[in-house]
């Protein structure tokens, strides 16, 4: 592998990063909203699953009252 020196390895780095498209604010906000969102509507559907997987092991297992 041929070695690079850093001014040259530096130039392709920058030219790089010159090529990258970054998010606007307004694109952020809404990931960052999906992101949340899909959080909060993951962390309820395994609350009710957890519950309903207890529930019935209690049934099963007799200790449900």
């Amino acid at each position: 592998m041929a070695k690079t020196n850093p001014f040259d390895f530096i130039q392709q780095v920058r030219s790089e990063a010159a090529k990258v498209t970054w998010p606007t604010r307004k694109e952020t906000m809404i990931t960052t909203a999906m992101v949340f969102l899909m959080v909060v509507v993951a962390s309820v559907f395994f609350l009710v699953v957890d519950q309903v997987i207890g529930w019935g092991v209690r049934m099963i297992l007799g200790a449900g009252g």
